[in-house]
């Protein structure tokens, strides 16, 4: 489904990623893992076509998208939850909502797919008129979570989904993730709780300084000498 082949990124002099090849197979859930400053980030803003390769090749279904706009690579399928979530603090609930389905225009579907982000975060439609900016972080990242998912998307991608929230938020926002999955969409996540990232992925890859390290199985990295030592606490 999608395939990154040698890709380079630079922030002006500053290397971010090298030669960064990889693969993601329709319905795969593909961690990435690494410390911060790895590049993790930069190669899900260079998919979702927020920051432009400066070598390299991103194919989506076959189709190069590298030099595609944001736009189009969001109407192609592939849907950003960012880190930090970023809602829109001055917008409501629903507005929020409704940006995450700004490019379609089937508005029965729109509807019910609304009514299923309510019916899955029953919080975010009693309080939908509320501003998103009230919200607590974990809302928000319910609120991310669910504009995310009203582009329709086959490919979404999720950055530190987990970062700054309660345990039992974490583990909710986890459950969320893997229930996604299962209802076929392919997910590629980055995420700092490293053993629950593993413990959950089909695939992982470990970015170590802008370069692929490992890749495996889930389970192999979360055997790894080096991976427990340095990522897993020993």
């Amino acid at each position: 489904m999608l395939k990154l082949t040698n890709i380079s990124c630079s922030y002006g002099k500053v290397s971010a990623l090298r030669n960064v090849s990889l693969h993601i197979e329709e319905g795969e859930l593909v961690t990435l893992i690494g410390a911060n400053g790895a590049g993790k980030s930069t190669l899900l803003r260079t998919v979702s076509g927020l920051l432009k390769p400066s070598d390299g090749t991103i194919e989506f279904d076959g189709k190069d998208i590298t030099r595609s706009s944001a736009r189009d690579i969001l109407i192609s399928g592939i849907a950003h939850c960012p880190e930090g979530r970023r809602v829109f603090p001055q917008m409501s609930v629903h507005e929020n909502l409704q940006m995450g389905c700004y490019l379609r225009s089937d508005g029965d579907e729109i509807s019910r797919d609304m009514e299923m982000i309510f019916d899955r975060f029953p919080v975010l439609k009693e309080r939908r008129r509320q501003a998103a900016g009230l919200l607590s972080g974990g809302e928000q990242q319910m609120l991310a979570i669910g504009r995310a998912l009203m582009s329709r998307p086959r490919l979404l991608l999720f950055d530190e989904p987990s970062l700054g929230l309660a345990p039992q938020l974490v583990e909710r926002t986890f459950e969320i993730i893997d229930q996604i999955k299962k209802q076929g969409t392919t997910v590629l996540l980055v995420e700092q709780n490293a053993f629950a990232a593993l413990a959950m992925c089909d695939r992982a890859y470990l970015l170590e300084t802008g370069n692929v390290k490992l890749e495996g199985r889930g389970q192999q990295l979360l055997s790894n000498d080096h991976v427990k030592k340095s990522y897993l606490g020993g």
